[in-house]
């Protein structure tokens, strides 16, 4: 069973809408209000129904019969399992990637003179050598007119720890405004000024492209795991109040559960009896997508609990939100993994909202890597426009990112981490058309 939500400014409006998509069979399972009618605006309401593969199966070849083919969007590329890059050695892979680079512009004039080869020649005539030359100069020109642009904006930037010639201008605003830290940019432009060859120099595009491989090659990344035959993958959440970590367990779930290739069996366990909301919430999506779930309240339940679930293939736990200072609550989450003596290993995921500033990250890091963090979930990259702190925080902490999370959605908005994905997010801005 899939769960699936809708959206309008009555329940039934959205119900509408639910049962146009996928039917009157498709189960109601929740409505509620997500904001109150006012004098100038109308309210919304939500509805999340269920339904199963025949009605998804149905929907898709309705779409497919109304709309015209579209591209298949690119799949992300996935990063290696936890390899910590070094800055300097990538760098020097890096100067011996590219060659000179074809000019887009000769290619078309080289494509106008065969077609005009081909037509009659009273109709096409052929293009003068001198225009072609002339276009050749105008394109030249109009990248340095943008070269210098960017240099205004580097006399105007603060003081540099060396000089940054022109031609990089634009890429070191494009960073430095994604929030990256100072010091990582800096060391980073120096070793490309080092190691990018100078035939590459010549155009912003080639840089951009150069500096966006370099960047690439620095973010940690772990692969998505799955478990053996016979053997059970238990992910442990933790993090700041209000990050995400309980709808981030919802979309963990259900992409488990019916989104992979094999169906896997799920088990939740619920550590955060101080909000009983986010236990509500949780045994919820449970219900809906029969899953089986603990409740532990002390630390010695803790190991009853994984045993109960120890039949699933994964099991998930969510822990209570707490400031990054709150030391008695992590103390707590901390007392639950000593006390676990099965054979079970416990993956530490942190999860961390990107919206914050990188010294906040650090600091939240610092405080929860008690818990022996191993890998970082970075969610609310639909709510930020810069990502050079995410960057950043893991070149220094060198932790390796496994998800994002892009939206409230459960389960559409759960990305599988890739260093393809953050670097086009740090140097274009976030497009949910390219997830």
């Amino acid at each position: 069973m899939k769960v699936v939500t809708f959206t309008g400014t009555t329940p039934s409006e959205a119900l509408k809408k639910a049962k146009l998509e996928y039917g009157d069979e498709a189960m109601l399972i929740e409505t509620k209000q997500i904001k109150k009618k006012t004098l100038s605006e109308d309210g919304l309401y939500e509805i999340v129904v269920g339904i199963d593969e025949e009605m998804e199966r149905k929907s898709e070849m309705k779409k497919q019969l109304s709309q015209p083919p579209q591209k298949p969007s690119r799949q992300l590329q996935k990063g290696t399992e936890e390899i910590l890059y070094d800055i300097s050695s990538a760098a020097k892979q890096i100067s011996k990637i590219s060659k000179v680079t074809k000019d887009p512009l000769a290619e078309l004039y080289a494509k106008n003179a065969f077609e005009s080869q081909k037509a009659p020649q009273p109709q096409t005539p052929v293009e003068p050598q001198e225009l072609k030359e002339i276009k050749s100069e105008i394109s030249k020109l109009t990248d340095k007119v943008k070269l210098i642009q960017n240099m205004f904006w580097s006399e105007k930037s603060p003081d540099l720890s060396q000089p940054i010639p022109p031609e990089f201008a634009e890429i070191y605003k494009l960073a430095a405004q994604s929030g990256m830290n100072k010091e990582h940019l800096d060391s980073i432009m120096k070793l490309t000024l080092e190691h990018m060859p100078m035939r590459m120099r010549e155009s912003t595009t080639t840089i951009k492209r150069y500096f966006q491989t370099l960047l690439r090659k620095m973010v940690p990344i772990r692969l998505e795991t799955l478990p053996t035959p016979g053997s059970t993958r238990v992910m442990m959440l933790v993090g700041p109040t209000g990050v995400g970590k309980t709808t981030t367990i919802a979309k963990l779930a259900a992409r488990y559960s019916f989104l992979m290739q094999k169906r896997y069996k799920v088990g939740l366990i619920v550590l955060d009896t101080y909000r009983i909301g986010a236990v509500e919430q949780l045994m919820q999506y449970a219900r809906m997508m029969k899953l089986g779930i603990e409740t532990v309240v002390d630390p010695p339940e803790f190991t009853t609990a994984l045993n109960s679930l120890s039949y699933c293939d994964f099991i998930l736990i969510d822990t209570m939100g707490s400031s990054p200072y709150d030391k008695t609550k992590i103390e707590k989450i901390y007392e639950c993994l000593a006390s676990n003596d099965t054979q079970l290993s416990i993956d530490v995921s942190l999860v961390l909202p990107s919206s914050i500033k990188y010294e906040d990250l650090l600091a939240a890091y610092e405080n929860f890597s008690t818990l022996n963090v191993d890998t970082v979930i970075f969610t609310k990259l639909d709510e930020t426009r810069g990502f050079g702190n995410i960057f950043s925080f893991c070149l220094e902490t060198q932790k390796p990112i496994n998800y994002f999370s892009v939206g409230q959605e459960v389960p559409e908005d759960l990305v599988v981490a890739s260093s393809d994905f953050l670097v086009e997010c740090l140097l274009n801005g976030f497009d949910r058309s390219k997830i």
